[in-house]
């Protein structure tokens, strides 16, 4: 079981750092209705890996977004505890759907239940996310892969 805690506003910095490193979008991270959690090396007590999601306006949405992990820990199943802990925490929410942007990753999401999804429904069902509106705002939501999953 992983030791998660809730990512606070002094962890802002180094957590943008962690996800612009691992190429995932960090709008809106500061945001209330972003819930983020974080795993710190024993050691050294530097973030090793992430994970959270945001909340539809009527909560029964979820986008999952920050699932990271350090490159030298990858491979080990670690990836799949956090997708798991974020699905469990936006159930716990009051979500009944998850949903998230993935190029790169399908597999791995294909792993953690997610099928392939049209990405206007997400972007109907999640419009008032940080990342919805980004993508939107910059063009980039045509070029996205969407997936999706029952909760």
């Amino acid at each position: 079981m992983l030791e998660l805690v809730r990512a606070t506003g002094i962890d802002s910095a180094e957590v943008s750092e962690f996800l612009r490193i691992a190429d995932l979008t960090l709008s809106g991270l500061d945001s209330p209705n972003v819930h983020l959690w974080i795993l710190r090396d024993a050691t050294t007590d530097r973030i090793v890996a992430t994970t959270g999601f945001e909340s539809s306006e009527d909560g029964l949405h979820a986008l999952i977004r920050s699932v990271a992990v350090a490159p030298e820990l990858r491979g080990g199943g670690i990836g799949l505890e956090l997708a798991q802990f974020a699905m469990d925490r936006a159930v716990e929410a009051g979500a009944k759907q998850a949903w998230l942007f993935s190029r790169r990753s399908g597999p791995f999401w294909q792993k953690a239940g997610f099928s392939s999804a049209d990405t206007k429904d997400l972007a109907v069902a999640l419009a008032s996310t940080h990342q919805v509106q980004l993508f939107a705002e910059t063009g980039q939501l045509e070029r996205e892969v969407a997936w999706s999953r029952q909760l």
